[in-house]
């Protein structure tokens, strides 16, 4: 295990970079996209409880298929894997970002309306900063699968560690197989960490979330 790893360093090492790429600009993607969209929904129940549905809906479709559909549309390459693993990873912000918005008390939408507060500093000032701790839930829970889910990305030729996976498969070698799992292991972890970090700095103590 070791002589594997020293020999295969410099890949393994650029073979993480690429999947930590294709993680992180799907998550940053579905981020962008998904709170705004969560938030307006949050004033809708029946429009996002419909819209929620046809995503978990999208969410069942195997990985592979998802990554195959793309293929036609976008080539091979990074491009179709990020576009595929931002569909996945949309679903956990979306709700917990409709969640957070919807469960916030009614009485402190209230209080900010009768300030004189616009819709949009209500949002800004108040159903935002009360959402944050769901958010970022939703973000870390997130964060992990797109890490996992990325392995595939190796089908389209995006590069990654699923490039040792599907090697080591091929060529009966288990080395290269424990390797790519371990890393993955790793990333997701260590991601999972810093956001816990960011949350812990982003959200006072008393909105915390418990685990």
């Amino acid at each position: 295990m070791i002589d594997f790893l020293i020999n295969n360093w410099s890949e393994l090492v650029t073979k993480t970079g690429e999947h930590f790429y294709i993680s992180i600009v799907a998550l940053l993607i579905a981020v962008v996209v998904a709170v705004p969209i969560g938030i307006f929904l949050s004033k809708l129940k029946r429009t996002s409880n419909f819209v929620l549905m046809i995503a978990g809906v999208l969410q069942t479709i195997p990985t592979l298929a998802v990554l195959a559909i793309m293929i036609p549309i976008f080539g091979v390459g990074k491009t179709p894997a990020i576009v595929a693993l931002f569909i996945y990873v949309l679903l956990p912000i979306l709700n917990n970002t409709v969640l957070g918005v919807q469960n916030i008390d009614k009485n402190i939408k209230e209080a900010g309306t009768s300030m004189g507060m616009t819709r949009f500093q209500l949002m800004k000032d108040v159903e935002l900063p009360l959402a944050l701790p769901l958010i970022l839930g939703g973000i870390r829970l997130s964060a992990v699968y797109v890490i996992s889910w990325a392995t595939l990305a190796s089908y389209v030729g995006a590069g990654g560690l699923g490039d040792f996976v599907f090697n080591g498969l091929n060529t009966y070698d288990p080395l290269m197989i424990v390797s790519a799992a371990i890393l993955v292991t790793l990333l997701a972890l260590i991601v999972d960490f810093i956001l816990s970090l960011v949350e812990k700095w982003a959200v006072p103590k008393g909105l915390k979330v418990s685990r």
